[in-house]
């Protein structure tokens, strides 16, 4: 295998992995933060005990993604140091800033959250928890900004064949972060909402001492999913037509759309080989004009087809890649700029197809335990459980079609821009062996591995553990030794 194949099977492993716990810790962190100021509103000892069990599960997954999270950074420098060279004067900014700005406030505030329940004044605890939630979301926006910028490059002047940052405001006001940022944030809480609502419905069905509890968890995870899954419906929405005006292969491989069409319809499901460029033998089921509406906010409007944006892009950015030794199998090869079409047009339905199922669920979750109401069958907890894996697919799917419907690109190029900004992801890795590679890669996946066994154990212990597992001991007379 060449080094190019290794080094992006080891970003897409480790990062997938880690963006399981990225989700669920930014949602989380603003639901903790919410319940704990309805216990110091209300006095509510529900509320209370609601923010210190899904407190816990919360440190638990903050812990196990600033772990796995460490690695991202040094991969630029293991795997990828063309790429890290390129990029590295308008990177270095925005990941500064999540690291000092947003990063150890992050930490500095959970550290103080978790050692204050006894020691810090009640409203100054509640500080802290929102101080840490804000800073979370803080470190997503500069994260976000970094991608945004290789997605969409502004802000920048070439200087010696480099990019160099001339404006840090338009890289963090970047129209694709501003986009983006709603769109992560609304599926983070999507995670969070169906968490809630699965360990919920399973203590609910095991007739926990905490009625109360689960039912509140349960109520609250299902608005915020429901609430969680328009917002990315209509974030979506945004993103798409940014998506049609500056990367427009991407748009087309999302559809399968190998022909211009005028109006275009929206493929719902394709039956047939969406692996040929030409869509022989493929046969759709569509929307007639939607995907018109999606791209230009306009019925009649023109999107252009595989087919016919290859030329286009083969004359902006060549036919061929550059004959150098360093992109091994690739020098002096013709440049394939289409993306893998069976991973962009399914993920993007898959992305789709599992908000949506994680909205329906949560809804159904809601009606079946209308009016206190609990089913008795082995099925209601198993579909709370299953549910809480719907977003997190959403998730995934979401950003390997993201990522990998840029392809070839790792910076792809502004059709408005500066001339010039742009990499191909066959220039961007490090002049290393795939034995080398391939050590690194078998390494980090068995790392991850263990990680994933030491999470699903502790999530495991705590969930089933419930609120006494979580709670300080009870004083002599039987009331809670509450934290203040």
């Amino acid at each position: 295998m060449e080094v190019l194949e290794l080094a992006r099977w080891q970003f897409g492993i480790t990062t997938v992995y880690h963006f399981l716990m990225v989700p669920l810790t930014i949602g989380l962190s603003l639901l903790v933060a919410g319940m704990q100021t309805a216990w110091v509103r209300t006095g509510n000892e529900r509320y209370y005990k609601m923010t210190k069990f899904w407190g816990k599960l919360l440190l638990i997954n903050f812990a196990m993604g600033v772990v796995t999270g460490i690695v991202q950074e040094f991969q630029f420098g293991m795997a990828w140091s063309a790429y890290s060279r390129f990029v590295g004067d308008v990177f270095g900014a925005p990941l500064a800033m999540e690291g000092i700005v947003a990063f150890f406030v992050e930490s500095t505030f959970l550290g103080l959250w978790i050692f204050g329940w006894d020691k810090l004044p009640k409203k100054v605890h509640l500080a802290c928890a929102w101080a840490f939630s804000l800073a979370t979301m803080a470190s997503a926006y500069f994260i976000l900004a970094a991608n945004s910028w290789m997605q969409h490059p502004v802000g920048i002047e070439m200087h010696e064949g480099r990019p160099r940052l001339t404006s840090i405001w338009a890289v963090l006001t970047n129209n694709t972060t501003l986009a983006a940022f709603p769109h992560t944030i609304a599926g983070a809480f999507a995670v969070a909402g169906a968490f809630l609502v699965g360990i919920a419905a399973w203590h609910l069905h095991r007739r926990s001492e905490e009625e109360r509890v689960w039912r509140s968890s349960l109520k609250l995870g299902t608005w915020v999913g429901v609430v969680a899954f328009s917002a990315l419906a209509i974030s979506g929405d945004l993103q798409g037509k940014l998506m049609f005006e500056q990367q427009p292969m991407k748009m087309a491989a999302a559809e399968a759309l190998c022909h211009t069409e005028q109006p275009a319809s929206f493929s719902v499901f394709a039956v047939g080989d969406v692996t040929r460029p030409d869509c022989e033998n493929v046969k759709s089921i569509t929307v007639p004009a939607l995907l018109s509406f999606l791209a230009h906010n306009d019925f009649s409007s023109e999107v252009k087809g595989i087919q016919d944006l290859v030329p286009m892009y083969q004359e902006k950015y060549g036919e061929f890649y550059p004959v150098d030794e360093r992109l091994g199998e690739l020098s002096g090869k013709p440049i394939d700029y289409v993306p893998a079409l069976p991973v962009t047009y399914w993920g993007f339905r898959l992305m789709i197809g599992f908000g949506a199922i994680s909205a329906g669920l949560g809804v159904f979750m809601l009606w079946l335990t209308r009016r206190n109401r609990t089913p008795t069958g082995w099925w209601f907890p198993a579909l709370g459980l299953a549910g809480i894996a719907t977003p997190f697919l959403a998730n995934s799917a979401g950003w390997i079609f993201t990522e990998m419907g840029r392809q070839p690109f790792v910076v792809v190029p502004n059709p408005s821009g500066v001339d010039g900004v742009w990499m191909f992801t066959a220039q961007a890795v490090s002049q290393a062996t795939p034995g080398e590679i391939l050590t690194s890669l078998i390494a980090l996946t068995s790392v991850y591995t263990v990680l994933a066994v030491v999470e699903v154990y502790l999530i495991r212990k705590y969930v089933r553990g419930g609120i006494p597992g979580v709670l300080p001991q009870k004083t002599d007379d039987g009331a809670l030794a509450f934290a203040y």
